[in-house]
């Protein structure tokens, strides 16, 4: 078997499925609106809700050195899935040899593995080699090789269509409240705590968590953020920021970095999210160590205020 084949039958399920293929990046309103559609389907025709989502971005294969961060990790997005109700989740690779595939070698895989029934998608949805397998031409193949096809309508907003590229540009200018309301949830950043260069804690006494976050995922605009931190079972108040700490002269090396309120303890190591609730202000350099200490003190103080608002 091929690799996407592996990937397939990892998944295989014992009953029969309806389906939808894409990224589903940040899993948004606007995916939601589709998943709704998916398990209403699904439950008419007696067979299990199926989301195959590709890890990377199909974008990355098709042009080389384009890079499009992403919202949600792959084991996010498969979590969030399973959340809404999917039951069926088949992550796999968008590779170049998956990118050749014609729409109908991809769908009788579909059939193979997931015993597709039936295969729901978005209005601009396209599949296959050249995106051959647009809705009309999924239709006719649906017909010819025996299952469903069911076209989505666009999700809105307001006049404004929710999207994944929608999404990133609205956290790229720190909107977080245009981000809650696309993704529907607070926007997440989830990594493991690494050492820094210790100078929270020796020369301004606020000793922050340096989070390693994937560079393939998408930070908020550079600036200071009321967050709420989860160790384990544990919730904290965290201020955190994200940026290049241009007092010291850092470069262009940006960083993720949370002051957790009230805690004590070592975090090396260990795993650590950061749920962005409330933009404080953008990142400045300031002419020296006591002006940056009071303005951390009051970052400290008004994230206090905020997150218990």
């Amino acid at each position: 078997m091929t690799t996407l084949e592996d990937e397939l039958a990892r998944a295989t399920p014992g009953l029969d499925t309806y389906l939808s293929v894409g990224v589903f990046d940040g899993v948004h309103m606007g995916h939601r609106h589709l998943l709704d559609l998916l398990k209403a389907q699904a439950a008419q025709s007696g067979c299990l809700a199926g989301v195959v989502t590709f890890c990377n971005h199909p974008r990355a294969v098709l042009s080389p050195g384009a890079s499009i961060p992403l919202l949600t990790s792959p084991e996010e997005r498969v979590r969030l899935l399973h959340g809404l109700g999917i039951p069926v989740v088949a992550p796999v690779a968008f590779t170049r040899e998956v990118s050749l595939l014609s729409a109908q070698e991809f769908l009788r895989l579909l059939q193979k593995h997931l015993h597709m029934r039936g295969l729901v998608v978005g209005p601009d949805f396209a599949l296959g080699h050249d995106r051959q397998g647009t809705p009309e031409v999924l239709r006719a193949l649906g017909k010819e090789m025996g299952f469903a096809v069911t076209v989505a309508d666009f999700y809105l907003q307001g006049q404004e269509r929710v999207s994944s590229t929608v999404v990133r540009s609205s956290l790229a200018q720190g909107d977080l409240p245009a981000v809650a309301r696309y993704l529907g949830r607070r926007y997440a950043l989830a990594g493991t705590v690494a050492h820094g260069l210790g100078r929270g804690g020796t020369e301004l006494g606020y000793p922050t968590a340096n989070l390693e976050v994937s560079p393939e995922i998408a930070l908020p605009a550079d600036g200071i953020y009321a967050t709420w931190a989860y160790v384990g079972q544990r919730r904290y108040m965290a201020a955190t920021s994200i940026g290049v700490r241009p007092t010291f002269g850092q470069g262009n090396l940006r960083t993720v970095e949370a002051y957790l309120l009230d805690f004590r303890g070592d975090l090396y190591g260990q795993s650590l999210r950061l749920e962005f609730a409330h933009r404080l202000r953008d990142e400045a350099a300031f002419p020296g160590v006591e002006a940056l200490k009071a303005q951390i003190a009051a970052d400290v103080e008004e994230t206090r205020r905020v997150l218990q608002e």
